[in-house]
């Protein structure tokens, strides 16, 4: 792989870790709140963040074949 596709990589991994983090805060927060709007949106949000992180992975992935992300 050239030094470009890698460091394109490395920068999505930056940003693949970010999502995890934040789907995480918003399930927990989701958790917290259970059965009120804040934790419905909450909910909505992390799914919609998880979806997001599953996308870079996937980038990431055809990026860098010999690294692999869990979907």
């Amino acid at each position: 792989m050239s030094d470009r596709y890698e460091l394109i990589a490395e920068k999505l991994s930056a940003i693949e870790e970010e999502l995890r983090d934040l789907a995480y805060e918003r399930l927990s927060e989701a958790t917290r709140l259970a059965d009120t709007d804040e934790g419905d949106a909450a909910a909505a949000e992390e799914k919609r963040v998880l979806q997001a992180r599953r996308a870079i992975a996937k980038a990431i992935n055809a990026l860098s074949p010999q690294m692999s992300y869990d979907e």
